[in-house]
């Protein structure tokens, strides 16, 4: 008598919770890599980015009872006084993202003067470096000009070239200051004493800025302080020549008053 194959039955799976329990597990493991990433964040920029929205919140027109916006909150003055210093916030943020674009910029440029300098073996006649007032580039009176005469000298023209390329994508002032030394002009000379020399001078590379390389006009100042800035004490020659010079200095903060050149 042929016996009657029975189909055998699959066992029951009774370990299929642990495929959801992975899945779990894999879950919580991404939601708190998510929420160690968002730890991460400026804490004072979130500040003010949620006063921010409290503030654009409470503007609105409420739909709660004696509410204010969508916040509910039942003290407009209080109200009043998150709004003046989310405000403040605010614009103490934007300043100081203000400040620190320019300090980048203001190094940038340090940089690119002082690698053109060493290229072009310029360390005897021009230098550069960053002072409290901003960046400072000082060409030495006989690279820009003869003796006791304000007109530039043809050697000193790629260098201002090279300068006024860079200042453009500036925002800042660009005071350019005429220095001499304590010894009085010659006589006969052409001007009346050294406030007219380190006047003249300044504005005579002022205007190659202005006429030559077409500068924002409005950026740029002339500034003469003759003898009364030294750099070194005038009681040698070797002194003396370093207190005669024209500083180009790229301003950290734009000056209270100036003199603007007119454009004539």
């Amino acid at each position: 008598m042929a016996r009657k194959n029975k189909k055998q039955e699959a066992p029951e799976n009774h370990e299929r919770w642990m495929v959801t329990y992975a899945d779990l597990i894999t879950l919580l493991l991404i939601f708190f890599v998510i929420m160690y990433a968002m730890s991460k964040v400026d804490v004072q920029k979130y500040e003010v980015l949620s006063q921010a929205l409290k503030f654009e919140f409470m503007k609105a027109d409420t739909i709660m009872p004696k509410g204010m916006g969508i916040t509910g909150s039942a003290n407009p003055a209080k109200g009043g006084d998150d709004s003046t210093k989310t405000e403040q916030q605010l614009r103490e943020m934007k300043e100081r993202e203000e400040r620190e674009k320019k300090e980048r910029q203001l190094e940038d440029l340090l940089q690119k003067v002082q690698v053109y300098i060493e290229e072009n073996n310029l360390q005897s006649q021009v230098s550069a470096a960053n002072t409290p007032r901003g960046v400072a580039v000082t060409l030495n009176d006989l690279f820009l000009f003869d003796l006791g005469k304000a007109d530039l000298k043809p050697p000193a023209i790629p260098v201002l070239t090279k300068l006024a390329s860079l200042f453009p994508t500036l925002d800042a002032t660009v005071s350019i200051e005429g220095h001499t030394d304590d010894l009085p002009l010659t006589t006969g000379s052409f001007y009346k004493d050294n406030w007219g020399l380190s006047q003249a001078r300044s504005l005579s590379v002022l205007r190659y800025f202005l006429y030559e390389t077409q500068l924002d006009p409005k950026k740029l100042v002339s500034t003469a302080y003759a003898d009364t800035r030294p750099v070194a004490e005038n009681n040698s020659a070797e002194n003396r020549a370093k207190n005669r010079r024209v500083e180009i200095v790229v301003l950290r903060e734009k000056p209270a008053s100036a003199l603007q050149p007119s454009g004539n």
